[in-house]
């Protein structure tokens, strides 16, 4: 069963798990819930980040550092947080964003059957390639986990079909070619992505990389089901931290959430 959006455009706040602190995640994955995002994507924080710009990038360092008494934030710390937040916000769509070193090291099957457990929906892996997923798709259906795969714009159709046959929860569909990060205009690449994933596929269709704000939101609302926002999320994470309010995370998410959701709210 895909993963279902209460609105449209549906969001989904990604995270990075451990920033700064793992409680701190916790509460600000409440907080963006309760604003109105309908999925989380709690991103495992990994030491060579390569689809990730520069502000997810320094997410990863700070949720990995050591400081001498605790350890850095671990897959099994998240998959902790995701059973905690299934506990609270039992309605709420829980994704585990991940490169596959993580998984692997962990074991990918101990990995499913602890993810199911933790009340996991989905998982997407970044650099897990449909071509090379058989394996991988094998526990995931195990374990009743939705396998999520990013389509880019210069993928051929025929890879485009093969992509939307095998995913479950939606298909994640990338803006632009490049890393993730915010940016000033939406990619006029997404709008056709979105019209021949159609063609392929009746799963919901989520646009990411560089949807930053109220404009990018509504404008993907017009041909997608639902908008990925991460770097503009963890970015608002950062500039409390440095600031030395990191406690401030929670309601500063939540203001943004809402602000995103005002003005197509007032369009309809």
């Amino acid at each position: 069963m895909p993963i279902r959006f209460a609105g449209k455009p549906g969001l989904v706040a990604y995270l990075t798990a451990g920033d700064p602190d793992l409680p701190t995640t916790r509460d600000i994955a409440l907080a963006a819930i309760d604003a109105g995002a309908d999925v989380i994507e709690l991103g495992v924080p990994f030491s060579d980040p390569l689809a990730d710009g520069p502000v997810i990038q320094r997410a990863s360092e700070r949720a990995l550092k050591h400081d001498g008494t605790t350890h850095g934030t671990t897959l099994g710390d998240v998959l902790a947080i995701a059973a905690d937040l299934r506990r609270a916000r039992p309605e709420a769509g829980l994704v585990i964003f991940s490169y596959y070193n993580p998984i692997l090291r962990f074991g990918l099957g101990r990995f499913c059957a602890a993810a199911e457990h933790a009340g996991v929906d989905g998982v997407l892996v970044t650099d897990m390639i449909v071509e090379e997923a058989s394996e991988y798709l094998s526990h995931l259906e195990r374990h009743h986990l939705l396998p999520i795969f990013l389509a880019a714009p210069t993928s051929p159709d025929e890879r485009l079909e093969r992509i939307a046959g095998v995913s479950r929860g939606f298909v994640y569909a990338i803006s632009r070619t490049g890393i993730t990060g915010t940016q000033q205009s939406l990619a006029s690449d997404a709008k056709g992505l979105v019209s021949r994933l159609r063609r392929f596929t009746d799963l919901p269709i989520a646009v990411g990389f560089g949807i930053s704000n109220a404009e990018h939101f509504a404008a993907v609302g017009e041909f997608a089901d639902a908008a990925v926002i991460g770097s503009a999320l963890v970015r608002i994470v950062e500039e409390d931290v440095e600031r030395g309010a990191p406690e401030e995370a929670p309601s500063s998410i939540a203001r943004f959430i809402k602000g995103l959701r005002t003005p197509v709210l007032q369009a309809h």
